[in-house]
């Protein structure tokens, strides 16, 4: 009675996680530090309270799957400005729809793209390896055989789409990049997004772009899918960037983001989500908009995540394959055995991370995360200066 594809779910990293330290008590006199999940704990702006109050009276409405019109063009007008895109190249009302967290979004992009079959065979999906699991989760439950996409330090951490071929791209039904990307922290180049969106369009798949950590970054920011598409004359067919105020505004539990591009994928989109998804609410909607509209937050928010990572790096730096990633808050640590490791600093530390094995598939040269571990700076400064210090005299 249950749906076979289930059983193509490969194990959640975090399940597994609790798992892998279930027979290890936390030592004693430590207090227990998570650093495993990517969930940001920084003080969320008080505009968001502001406007929930405001607005409270609107929890007695159904809100509409589509929004509100001040939501859409809050987001037409922050992308415009953060890509330096055309006025008028995205429709508030044509290109734009609220998504209630990217994980919802991403999910959903898989059962709206994928068909029984293309290119003369089951349809694919092109996945990073390692990956966030919603995006493998997406392919299996809508039928697509999921490609994984080796992403190591050989290529930079970004797997590259050329190098597949012809006849296997013909099959492709919908593609993955995130970028920065989660876990390694890499930013794909505008060259390589611009040939990303023509591989898609030349191939006809969608084209999914997860720029959830777009805001978090030490240097420049990092370039976007829609500013691909500019570069390619204004036009955002096949394509669909998803992003939310999870990590830019430290608001997880808001559980707000977008979707937007391609006029035709957005309308089919709506119609799916009216079936399948929750619609986000008015005061939620109202929040939202505001902390789209402001930037002074998000630059605060992006100082003290540069902070952590000049900490980490004058206590890491030449140890464990230490970078700091090009935007994103995860370390991306070399240990030998990311199991292992996972163990000892729990059992020693009271330190929680994420084996990278747990968020990467094997391959034909084995498993690329099965080394490292994924590191979340979250906290504040003060608990990240006490983990880094456990982390380094565990692993020392």
């Amino acid at each position: 009675m249950l749906n076979p594809r289930l059983d193509r779910l490969t194990g959640y990293p975090f399940q597994r996680l609790r798992e892998l330290l279930a027979d290890i008590p936390a030592p004693p006199g430590l207090t227990p530090i998570a650093l495993s999940i990517g969930e940001p704990q920084h003080a969320p702006p008080p505009v968001i309270t502001e406007h929930l109050v405001a607005h409270a009276a609107e929890w007695s409405r159904y809100p509409l799957i589509d929004g509100t019109p001040d939501f859409r063009r809050a987001i037409a007008d922050w992308l415009r400005r953060r890509y330096r895109l055309a006025e008028g190249m995205v429709d508030p009302d044509r290109h734009v729809l609220p998504v209630a967290g990217t994980r919802e979004g991403l999910f959903l992009s898989g059962l709206l793209a994928v068909p029984e079959s293309k290119g003369g065979g089951k349809p694919l999906a092109l996945v990073p390896n390692p990956y966030y699991h919603v995006w493998a989760g997406s392919a299996a439950m809508a039928g697509a055989q999921p490609v994984f996409l080796p992403a190591t330090a050989a290529n930079r951490f970004s797997p590259p789409l050329d190098a597949l071929e012809p006849a296997l791209l013909d099959r492709v039904a919908v593609a993955v990049i995130c970028s920065p990307s989660n876990p390694c922290g890499s930013v794909a180049s505008l060259e390589s997004l611009v040939h990303a969106v023509e591989l898609a369009r030349r191939h006809d798949f969608l084209l999914v772009s997860d720029e959830c950590y777009s805001e978090i970054y030490p240097g420049s920011p990092p370039p976007g899918a829609l500013e691909a598409c500019a570069s390619l004359g204004g036009r955002l067919d096949n394509v669909l960037v998803f992003n939310s105020l999870s990590k830019r505004s430290s608001a997880p539990g808001l559980r707000s983001g977008f979707a937007a591009g391609d006029a035709r994928l957005i309308a089919a989109f709506k119609r799916l989500r009216s079936y399948a998804a929750t619609a986000v609410p008015y005061p939620v909607l109202a929040a939202s908009a505001a902390l789209w509209r402001d930037e002074e937050h998000v630059t605060r928010n992006r100082d003290l995540y540069r902070e952590k990572f000049a900490l980490a790096r004058s206590v890491l730096s030449g140890r464990y394959g230490f970078f700091v990633p090009e935007g994103g808050f995860f370390l991306w640590l070399e240990v030998g055995d990311g199991e292992a490791a996972a163990r000892a600093l729990w059992r020693e530390a009271a330190l929680r991370v994420l084996p990278g094995a747990y968020i990467a598939e094997d391959g034909p040269d084995g498993n690329p995360g099965r080394n490292y571990v994924r590191v979340a700076l979250v906290h504040d400064q003060a608990v990240t200066a006490e983990a880094l210090e456990r982390l380094v005299r565990v692993l020392r």
